[in-house]
């Protein structure tokens, strides 16, 4: 536990702000967006710099503290806080600057998806990224990043240049192929194992008006979309980010009244080009298809598409995740997931099918830490609702459904698509690069500073 009493030894040189229990903005800044999760840490330092995370790192070794390092704070089982220790949030470094002519961004680590795509947008640019514009780009990242620019341009991991990184040891370092290549390998996928960085270099790819949306239908089509998607992924342009959902939909506007809380089968697109390109490369899908319920596509600037599930989805909801790497989808998967989904206890909860596909199989399974280079999406289950009185019946649905579809799926997960669920699964998620990181993690952090979050322990050093 930190000792609050001498936390003056921090604040003499920090910076930043330091916020105690007894503040009055003590609620509202530990506060995650994980409303499941309520963790109370003894401080929260909010730095300005790399120079403010050394700081506070060496604080907080000095107080033998267990430390945290929060970004967005949109991790799913709450990694980015701790009870009675140190919080490092770095929410209030949100810097991002754009070089149109290298086309790379420079993004600090508290930025949020839509502070990316905003900055980017102006420039006629993206960076592939999430989909959910209040994520913090920091835990994206290291954890991999898709979404709807990956098929063209793969994960985010693979679209970053270089990372700012402060070691346990308080030194900041640069990590790209050419400095700490061992380091970078490791960023890219291990999580926020091996330090905490601080800025980001990214590259950055033309996107400007995309043809985008949601088509909706009756889950008693479900069988017929699932089948029908997983024919037509394969052939599909790279241009067109597609992604397969099993939800309801939410009773507010701009959904139609009529259809308010049907349980139903989605198909959500992001085609960069024309509407006419787009509507050319669906008809294929659109033909073999029963006449949908709604169909919201639309052209519309690319942070727009990014924004859309943002309403629907405020900080402070009752979240619990389930996910894993998914190869094929077979008809028996297609029924086990039509059971499950028929079951989803509100009308948040959903189940997703991201593609992970094209740009990111042309990278080899050991050239980062991200080793599910031949998966064809990564899968969530997610069980959500803004009621606290429903978090045990969330978890039973989201663990149920789980339980009913794993068998048909490749072993391991996306890491932000994880509750703590222990090291088997670690290991099955990073598979055979999962004994490289833990000598990366032995290198850079031997002590395991940096454990709050899907740990991968130090390899032992042989004496």
């Amino acid at each position: 536990m930190v000792d609050t009493g001498t936390f003056s030894r921090l604040t003499s040189t920090f910076r930043g702000r330091v916020i105690r229990p007894m503040d009055e903005d003590y609620d509202e800044a530990r506060a995650l967006y994980n409303g499941m999760i309520d963790k109370r840490p003894a401080l929260i330092a909010q730095p300005t710099d790399a120079a403010d995370v050394a700081r506070a790192l060496q604080f907080g070794r000095e107080q033998g503290s267990l430390t945290a390092i929060r970004g967005g704070g949109h991790n799913g089982p709450g990694l980015g806080s701790c009870d009675d220790g140190l919080v490092i949030d770095l929410s209030q470094m949100r810097s991002v600057e754009v070089d149109p002519n290298s086309r790379t961004v420079t993004a600090a680590a508290g930025c949020t998806q839509g502070d990316l795509d905003r900055a980017t947008h102006a420039h006629g640019l993206a960076v592939p990224a999430g989909i959910v514009s209040t994520t913090g780009i920091g835990g994206l990242t290291l954890g991999g990043g898709h979404g709807y620019l990956t098929r063209k341009h793969g994960l985010t991991i693979d679209n970053l240049v270089e990372a700012t990184v402060v070691l346990a040891d308080g030194r900041v370092v640069t990590a790209s192929e050419t400095e700490h290549s061992d380091l970078f390998w490791a960023l890219r996928g291990g999580g926020g194992n091996f330090g905490v960085v601080t800025e980001f270099v990214y590259q950055a790819h033309p996107v400007s008006q995309v043809y985008a949306g949601p088509i909706f239908w009756r889950l008693e089509d479900a069988r017929e979309v699932m089948r029908a998607y997983r024919h037509f992924l394969p052939q599909a342009p790279e241009e067109l980010g597609i992604f397969l959902g099993l939800k309801s939909v939410p009773s507010t506007a701009p959904f139609p009244e009529a259809i308010w809380g049907q349980r139903i089968c989605a198909l959500i697109s992001c085609y960069n080009g024309t509407a006419e390109e787009a509507e050319a490369v669906l008809q294929p899908l659109r033909a073999e298809l029963p006449e949908p319920i709604m169909d919201g596509m639309a052209t519309m600037p690319f942070p727009d598409v990014q924004a859309m599930f943002d309403p629907l989805l405020p900080p402070g909801l009752q979240w619990y995740w389930k996910g894993d790497f998914v190869k094929e989808l077979p008809d028996e998967a297609i029924e086990a997931h039509i059971e499950q989904a028929s079951k989803s206890p509100s009308e948040l909860s959903l189940m997703h099918l991201y593609p992970v596909d094209g740009a990111v199989r042309r990278v080899a399974p050991d050239a980062t830490a991200w080793s599910a280079r031949d998966a064809t999406w990564s899968m969530v289950i997610a069980a959500i609702d803004p009621d606290p009185a429903k978090a045990d019946e969330l978890r039973r649905w989201g663990r149920a459904y789980w339980e009913a579809v794993h068998p048909y799926t490749m072993g391991g997960a996306y890491i932000n698509f994880m509750m703590e669920e222990g090291e088997e699964r670690i290991r099955a998620t990073y598979g055979p690069n999962y004994d490289r990181l833990r000598q990366v993690k032995a290198e850079y952090d031997p002590e395991n500073v940096f454990r709050v979050n899907q740990n991968i322990s130090p390899a032992a050093v042989a004496v």
